[in-house]
């Protein structure tokens, strides 16, 4: 395995400023992530404030009692109650079968980054991953992408769930899933590694009946030696910590929401544009009525002084709504602007790992922590990898074509160049000729209906669309012969873009780890964390 780290531009505009500090960028945080004493400042923030270590270190060693364990995460339990410990945290929904090759990415960054500081500070440092359990869009973790042919075929778990649930309370058939994953697997086709994936992927669905228990599964049973630690935001037991920070995000609703549009307008005036969607009345918190079987966000409405959702549905009074979160708190849930201020007061926080999106809504927040007395931690970019397979490095290597360029580009482009490259000039000039005659004999016989003939008129118009499709219909089949002897070369352009620029997105946002698993074997992605892997904005290249 060789590492390569490239220069590319980030997914956003913002995340690619950020990376590079800019002078417009850096006044909407409190740390730079590239400055070594930024993580001193941090460390001694931290000795300021108070944490529940103890009840945190508790749920969490209960949460992941299910999951697969090691020396060291009971480790990072120990060092999680210790008054000088800290944690790097980031997170992500917990789609099926891990999701998306970026979750894996950005636990290998909160890994990596936990392991580096905590060698270069000399205090422990946890590795945490936030499951944002209470996400309730299903349609957008329930499948997986694989190849079919030249294209990526979206396969979607075949149970439906009708109701608006979390993911954390969506459990699953087990039958139907191990067979649903067995055909993946199956489709990938068999190698060396294909039967400990399969017994690794039965065992984590047999041991678990959520989604979230079958994505935590996984996590840990890749990533259980480095100390990971898991929590779930939609798990009940979780909420219960939560009670005092929920009653502060409640009583505080008005100022949160009126700081967040403030720093909208100022990074406006800047010239950025805005990332989150946040009404003048947001209360920021969902509230989850049973009934319904909804989660719905809460607004304010200061004239009658009530919680209410859009469509006025529910309504809570301010005294019913801190009752709530004090006797029922499973029933309150952050939405993007709390979330982030309910980590940090949660977890003695030394860096957030942020994927470009979330850098840019991050900036928005900026003056809401200061309601809680708190500043923002370091968010330090995740790393982007892309796996680089020996055949599409080859199949580069033939088609000349620079990594670079098909990492930030895709291949369409260039394909299309080569496709146009074995277009027939002669078949080309013979069809224009013909068709432009068959347009003038046809005008000539139009001329003639017209005068004499008119009752075949549209019957002539017919069946000249008729002749030149016949005509085009021919022209395609010679172009289609044409390709079909170079099919060796475009199947090289396809196969080189369905790896490394599916469909045009990135690699990580359509693979899956199941893939790389069942080719390069389970340890694929620890064999990573072996390497020194830089948090610099470089893309990182993974040869295998």
């Amino acid at each position: 395995m060789e590492m390569l780290n490239l220069s590319l531009p980030a997914a956003n505009k913002f995340a690619t400023e950020y990376i590079m500090q800019t002078d417009r960028i850096s006044p909407y945080f409190d740390y730079r992530y590239n400055d070594s004493k930024s993580y001193e400042k941090r460390i001694h923030e931290l000795e300021g404030r108070a944490f529940m270590r103890k009840e945190l270190a508790s749920y969490i060693k209960n949460f992941m009692r299910k999951f697969p364990a090691s020396e060291q995460v009971n480790a990072s339990l120990e060092k999680l109650q210790q008054n000088n410990s800290t944690v790097v945290i980031g997170g992500q929904q917990a789609g099926i079968m891990t999701g998306p090759l970026y979750s894996i990415h950005k636990v290998i960054s909160i890994v990596a980054f936990a392991k580096e500081k905590e060698k270069e500070l000399q205090v422990p440092v946890i590795p945490v991953f936030w499951i944002a359990g209470e996400d309730h869009d299903y349609p957008e973790v329930n499948h997986i992408f694989t190849k079919n042919g030249s294209k990526m075929n979206k396969v979607v778990y075949p149970e439906k769930v009708l109701e608006k649930k979390m993911v954390s309370n969506i459990t699953f058939d087990k039958a139907v899933c191990r067979d649903w994953v067995n055909g993946i697997i199956e489709a990938y086709g068999e190698t060396s590694f294909t039967k400990d994936l399969m017994l690794l992927m039965d065992e984590a669905i047999q041991e678990s009946e959520t989604l979230v228990d079958l994505f935590a599964y996984l996590i840990m049973a890749l990533f259980k030696d480095t100390g990971l630690l898991l929590v779930d935001s939609g798990d009940n037991q979780f909420r219960q910590l939560q009670k005092e920070i929920l009653k502060q995000q409640i009583t505080l609703n008005k100022e949160i929401t009126q700081s967040v549009l403030a720093q909208q307008e100022s990074l406006k005036v800047s010239g950025i544009t805005n990332s989150i969607d946040i009404s003048a009345n947001g209360a920021n918190l969902f509230y989850y009525d049973e009934k319904l079987h909804d989660r719905l966000l809460l607004e304010f409405n200061q004239e009658h002084g009530v919680f209410s959702d859009k469509e006025q549905t529910i309504q809570f009074t301010l005294e019913d709504l801190l009752e709530i979160a004090e006797e029922s708190p499973e029933k309150l849930s952050n939405n993007v602007v709390t979330r982030p201020i309910s980590q940090e007061l949660l977890f003695p926080t030394l860096a957030f790992i942020a994927g470009p999106g979330e850098i840019a809504y991050w900036a928005e927040l900026q003056q809401a922590f200061r309601h809680f007395s708190i500043q923002m931690p370091p968010l330090v970019p995740r790393i982007n990898i892309t796996l680089l397979e020996r055949d599409i490095e080859t199949d580069l290597q033939e088609l000349d074509l620079r990594l670079e360029d098909v990492l930030a580009n895709g291949i369409e482009d260039q394909k299309n160049v080569f496709l146009q490259s074995i277009q027939s000039d002669q078949a080309d000039s013979l069809f224009s000729s013909l068709h432009s005659d068959v347009k003038k004999h046809y005008r000539c016989i139009e001329d003639y209906t017209k005068r004499d003939a008119k009752g075949v008129v549209q019957l002539l118009k017919k069946n000249e669309q008729k002749v030149i499709e016949h005509i085009q219909f021919l022209q395609q089949k010679i172009q289609e012969d044409i390709q079909l002897q170079h099919s060796y070369t475009i199947n090289k352009y396809d196969r080189t873009g369905a790896s490394l620029k599916p469909d045009g997105a990135p690699q990580e946002r359509v693979w899956n780890a199941l893939y790389y698993m069942n080719r390069y074997g389970l340890d694929i992605f620890q064999q990573i964390l072996n390497h020194s892997l830089p948090f610099d904005g470089s893309h990182v290249v993974v040869k295998l």
